[in-house]
């Protein structure tokens, strides 16, 4: 069988191997033979060849199941019909009336054999044996093995049973059914036994038939490989299958690997062909060939040029987001039937490519403008404003800017555990969805909302809709937010120094692009150019802050008490940073003011602590009661040695650049005013009739350059005359001359309503006239308006050199006290003018003078033209004098000396209410000279 086959299949292909034309069309279809690898392997190449040769298989295989199943049936219905068999012979037996009986006689087997043989003869059946119970035949074929025992026989059967047996003559079906007595108790068991036939003899009467349908339908498939090979010759133009394969792969591999797309539509308008390059740019259904192009879906006027056969060459068409160069030609030109043939090639990156260069320059101006617009001020809340007013809306919609509490307030070391405030936001229309500028933000805190803020990284949420976190913390502003058309956040936080400052808030809403990966890095490094001005600001308003608290602490808090002048100022500080100015009012003895106005040149810590010291030493300087030339030289002086100091301390100290002072000192006794300046402008005068001048006061420069001695002026002033004090910074600046500012000065003090103005309406109409509202330097003002003792509250005496005039003076002395109604400081001031004017007759010189003045305290002066000071000292027990000094101190507040170009003065004060010193009056001078620790004489 196997030899015939393999001669019918090489005489098919010899068949079909026929002569071939070798013309190549250029038409080319795509065939799929079977089994591509393995028939030509086998020597078959042609289709129809390879066809038949499946058919043949599949013939083979019919037939070889079909007998397979021929088989088992056969098998299966022979061996059934055995075990039919068996079983009713051998329940007829069993059933027999005189079967159970003929068990139960005494010998069975003379009356079962004959039955049993008789069986064996009638019923084609192979063994029929009866045995009782204990296992023992009655009967069987062979009477040789009646009487013996049944191999394996076990228990009777309770009920009737088949089974196979292997024997010699091949398999046999044994049926057991149990023989039953009228008592139901089982007496025997028929076993009946068929041998199964050999199925040899049924397969071969059956064989034929298989293979007769086995040969037509061989048939049959080499009638239609002949046809099918006819065919298949007339349309490949003899191409193997070999040949069409290869060229189905190079045209697939071109067609469909080629980056362009390529369609060709027919004459009537449907689609052809198109390779999947052209359904990915066109999104062409799959189903999309063989469709007329109208209703592919494509863009209408793409949709029109494939269909109206024009030839174009880079065509630019639009087909969803993409931009397609769009190439047609006519096939029929190059031997195709008639039709177009259109390449697609997407020009959307070059596109894309040339919007992200414009996008990237775009950003680089943008931070540009950035570092040109942020950082203009050292204004922590400006420089925040200008971070989110120049990204608006050329990068984002709306930006929100929320700085630590800590860094509004200038501190050094802010905290990320501080309280978010807002302090700037800006949209592209008014009214967004988010907090006010002032207000403290409770919404996400750095460590929070980015888990990158800690790091300095900017965090991104392109969709807001989606972000379950933004929406979770505060719904009802999540939903506002949306409502308002924002859909996308960058969060970056500002950090300068390794210390976060805050965090500013990119938003765009309505129809602007989402954010994407690529505005982090731009976003970050805005912000960190940004934070760098915030710190900046920061550290300056730390700094600022700090001179000023240092300036405030320096500057007179509080006017001191006296009654020579009415004062009022004003201190104005300088935006750009603390500057110099200060101002002083010092009481000095015998009821006289001193007016102090000085600058310092430059800002800051260094300048406001110059001041204090320069301040602090005009303070020591009045308590020696020098004049005011002599106390600019003084400072001078002073400000001298402040330089060599910075000198010789190294680079790192600063010396002082320039310090100018004006010190005027006004006597209300006698209504004189002396002054001096150094380098300081001088002040102006506002007569009670309201004249205004500016008198002039001899110029020296400004103190520490000790070049040429301090020169005073002096005038006598009425009682409500103005002294207004100023620094520069009041009449100069970069735009208005120092002359044109005075004339401005002249012009605010000359007011009508001068004369009934009081020091501080004074102060008030020139701050609102010529105060700028950002100045640019230090501004300090001070006016004092003139009172006059009355001559009822002096009193002055000449002293003789003779001892024997101080109980004279004394008791002129008791009677102006009683006309001033001061009788409780009577004893008190006896003995203090009783100790000074001894002393000067005993170690002065001629002229002595003594004069009272009753003003805010009792004031004494003893002056004579001795320039000698006497000094306090502790006197022994065996010295004769000495203590005059400490009864002086005991009984007076103050008391000191100055010295005037005659001689000197010793002056005294005294409360005008009793108090401390006037207690202790009643003692005895033993009870005073206790309290020092002195022995009395």
């Amino acid at each position: 069988m196997i030899e015939f086959f393999g001669r019918y299949r090489a005489w098919l292909a010899r068949l079909l191997a026929g002569s071939r034309p070798r013309h190549r069309s250029s038409r080319r279809t795509r065939p799929r033979p079977p089994l591509p690898g393995l028939l030509p392997k086998l020597g078959v190449r042609s289709v129809a060849g390879q066809v038949f040769v499946l058919q043949v298989v599949v013939v083979a295989l019919l037939v070889l199941v079909s007998t397979v199943a021929l088989l088992l049936q056969s098998r299966y219905d022979i061996t059934q019909d055995a075990r039919d068999r068996s079983l009713a012979v051998a329940e007829t037996l069993a059933e027999a009336p005189g079967t159970a009986q003929a068990l139960t006689s005494a010998n069975p087997t003379a009356t079962l054999q004959p039955e049993a043989r008789k069986l064996l003869l009638e019923s084609d059946v192979d063994l029929v044996v009866v045995y009782g119970p204990n296992g023992i035949r009655y009967t069987d074929p062979d009477p040789a093995l009646i009487g013996k025992h049944v191999f394996g026989a076990g228990a009777p059967p309770v009920r009737p049973s088949t089974r196979v047996i292997r024997t010699a003559a091949g398999p046999s079906v044994t049926s057991l059914v149990p023989v039953v007595d009228s008592a139901g108790a089982t007496v025997g068991t028929v076993a009946v036994g068929v041998t199964v036939q050999n199925l040899n003899g049924e397969l071969t009467r059956q064989l034929p038939v298989v293979l007769g349908a086995a040969g037509g339908a061989l048939v049959l498939a080499t009638c239609s490989s002949l046809l099918v090979s006819r065919r298949l010759r007339r349309q490949t133009h003899g191409l193997g299958a070999g040949e069409m394969t290869r060229m189905y792969e190079h045209h697939d591999a071109v067609l469909h690997a080629v980056r362009e797309g390529v369609l060709i539509t027919g004459s009537d308008g449907r689609l052809v062909l198109a390779n999947d390059e052209a359904r990915r740019l066109l999104d062409l259904p799959s189903d999309a060939e063989g469709r007329p192009v109208a209703e592919l879906g494509l863009d209408p006027e793409t949709a029109g040029l494939l269909l109206s056969g024009r030839a174009v060459t880079d065509e630019v068409h639009l087909a969803g987001d993409r931009l397609l160069a769009v190439n047609t030609r006519d096939t029929a030109l190059y031997g195709g039937g008639s039709g177009i043939v259109a390449t697609l090639r997407d020009t959307t990156e070059l596109r894309a490519l040339s919007g992200r260069s414009e996008v990237a320059r775009e950003r680089l101006r943008l931070l540009y403008d950035a570092g040109v617009r942020i950082g203009t001020s050292l204004d922590v809340v400006r420089t925040a404003e200008e971070l989110a007013n120049v990204v608006v809306p050329r990068f984002a919609d709306f930006v929100t800017v929320d700085l630590l509490d800590t860094v509004l307030r200038g501190e050094e070391s802010p905290e990320s555990a501080d309280p978010l405030r807002r302090a700037a936001a800006s949209g592209i229309r008014p009214g967004p969805p988010f907090l006010q500028v002032g207000e403290v933000v409770r919404s996400r805190l750095l460590p929070a909302r980015t888990a990158g803020a800690a790091r300095g990284r900017a965090v991104l949420d392109s969709h807001l809709a989606s972000a379950h976190d933004w929406h979770a913390h505060d719904p009802g502003a999540a939903r506002t937010a949306l409502d308002h058309g924002i859909h996308s956040l960058i969060t970056v936080p500002l950090r300068a120094r390794d210390a976060v400052l805050g965090v500013v808030a990119f938003y765009r809403a309505d129809a602007s692009e989402p954010f994407e990966e690529e505005d982090l890095s731009f976003t970050e490094e805005l912000a960190a150019r940004a934070a760098v001005c915030i710190d900046n600001a920061r550290r300056y308003t730390r700094e600022r802050a700090t001179a000023v608290t240092l300036q405030r602490s320096l500057l007179p808090r509080a006017l001191p008490d006296q009654g020579a002048l009415e004062v009022a100022y004003r201190y104005l500080p300088a935006q750009a940073g603390v500057g110099g100015d200060w101002f002083d009012v010092v009481p000095l003895p015998g009821a006289r003011v001193a007016l102090v106005v000085g600058d310092v040149v430059g800002h800051g810590l260094h300048a406001a602590a110059t001041m204090g010291r320069l301040r602090t030493a005009v303070h020591n300087f009045s308590a020696l009661d020098l004049s005011p030339d002599e106390l600019l030289g003084h400072l001078d002086e002073l400000v001298a040695r402040m330089d060599q100091d910075a000198v010789f301390g190294g680079e790192s100290a600063t010396g002082v650049t320039g310090a100018t002072c004006l010190y005027a000192i006004y006597d209300p006794a006698s209504g004189r005013c002396v002054a001096a300046r150094a380098g300081h402008p001088g002040p102006a005068l506002v007569r009670p009739c309201g004249a205004v001048e500016f008198p002039e006061i001899p110029a020296s420069p400004p103190l520490g350059l000790g070049s040429l001695p301090f020169e005073t002026a002096e005038w006598e002033l009425p009682a409500g005359t103005q002294l207004v004090l100023y620094t520069d910074g009041l009449v100069e600046d970069r735009l208005q001359d120092v002359d044109v500012g005075l004339e401005r000065l002249r012009r605010v003090l000359a007011s009508d309503d001068q004369v009934n103005r009081t020091p501080e309406e004074t102060c008030q109409a020139v701050s609102d006239a010529m105060l700028p509202p950002h100045p640019s330097d230090d501004i300090a003002l001070l006016v004092a308006r003139t009172r006059r003792l009355d001559p009822t509250q002096v009193a002055e005496w000449g002293v003789p050199s003779d001892p024997a005039a101080v109980s004279r003076v004394r008791a002129e002395c008791s009677r102006r006290l009683a006309e001033w109604g001061l009788e409780e400081t009577g004893f008190a001031t006896e003995l203090v003018l009783s100790e000074l004017i001894t002393n000067a007759i005993r170690y002065g010189a001629q002229p002595i003078r003594v004069r009272m003045l009753c003003d805010h305290s009792l004031i004494c002066e003893v002056s004579d033209g001795s320039s000698t000071s006497p000094h306090l000292r502790r006197a022994a027990s065996t010295d004769e004098g000495g203590r005059g000094l400490f009864l002086v101190a005991q009984f007076a507040e103050r008391w000191g000396t100055r010295y005037t170009p005659e001689g000197k003065v010793i002056w005294t004060e005294q409360p005008l209410h009793h108090g401390p010193a006037a207690d202790v009056g009643g003692d005895s001078d033993s009870d005073i000279l206790e309290q020092w620790d002195v022995p009395a004489l």
